[in-house]
This record gives C-alpha cells, structure tokens and sequence, in this order.
C-alpha cells in the first residue's frame, strides 16, 4: 500500500515507538519513519528541511509529556513554521492519558488533526492512511 512517503513519530517512550514502527511497516502503510525523542530536537529538524527543501513528514504522531519541549509547545512552534511549508502535515496527539482536557485541547487546536490514546490500534492506523491517501489526490 505505502499510501504514505514521510512519517515522523515524536515520543520520548523508545518502545512504544519501536513498536509503532514496525506495526506501520508491518501494515505496508509507509517504509520511511523517522522519529524523535523530544520536541526540540523535531522542531529544528523540520525548520532545516525547509530551508533545504528536504521533505517534510506527511503525517506526525505527537506525544504530549515530554521533556524539554512538550507536544503542545511543539505545536505551538510548529504552527508558526506552517506557512513557510508547501504541504498539509497531519497532527495526531498521541497519549496514555484519557484526560478529557486534553482531548478537548488538541480537538480545539486548528493545527491537530485528532487525539489518539495509547497505543493506536491497527483499524486506526488504516484509517489514518487512508486519510492521507485522499487527502493527497485531492491535491
């Protein structure tokens, strides 16, 4: 299938991100994954690729608790980098937490795409491909 070219995971769980990586590849989904244990270090990576015009993910797990700089600032820096980008990236807040604030708060957030909770169940990650399938020949 490999509906999708890019996808960034931003997680500081190391095997939580081993394992949505291989379930992603697993389900033909996308063969490119690159992922990041903090936000910081995402975020200037992101701002490299357009100065470069280096490709730039087409979808973004995002969790939200980590150190240094957490999923929401990261969105909230990221934003402001939207309009320099040439394509539409997908945000989805990924989390164990099933804080309905937090649900509303990224569903508020122009910029993310929906809340997920640990861990992304398999009919989900098809769903999300598919998203992005018709998302990109809508384009």
């Amino acid at each position: 299938m490999n509906e999708i070219d890019n996808i960034c995971i931003i997680d500081d769980d190391n095997i939580y991100t081993m394992l949505l990586k291989k379930t992603i590849k697993k389900l033909n989904i996308c063969d490119n994954i690159t992922s990041f244990n903090q936000g910081k270090l995402a975020l200037e990576t992101f701002k490299t690729h357009i100065q470069t015009n280096t490709p730039l993910p087409d979808i973004i797990f995002l969790d939200v608790n980590m150190p240094i700089l957490d999923g929401w600032m990261f969105v909230d820096e990221f934003a402001k980098i939207m309009d320099a980008m040439n394509k539409k990236v997908l945000i989805y807040v990924v989390s164990a937490s099933v804080d309905p604030d937090d649900k509303n708060k990224a569903l508020a957030n122009k910029y993310i795409t929906n809340y997920l909770v640990k861990p992304i169940e398999i009919q989900t990650l098809l769903g999300i491909a598919q998203t992005c399938k018709e998302m990109k020949n809508k384009l």
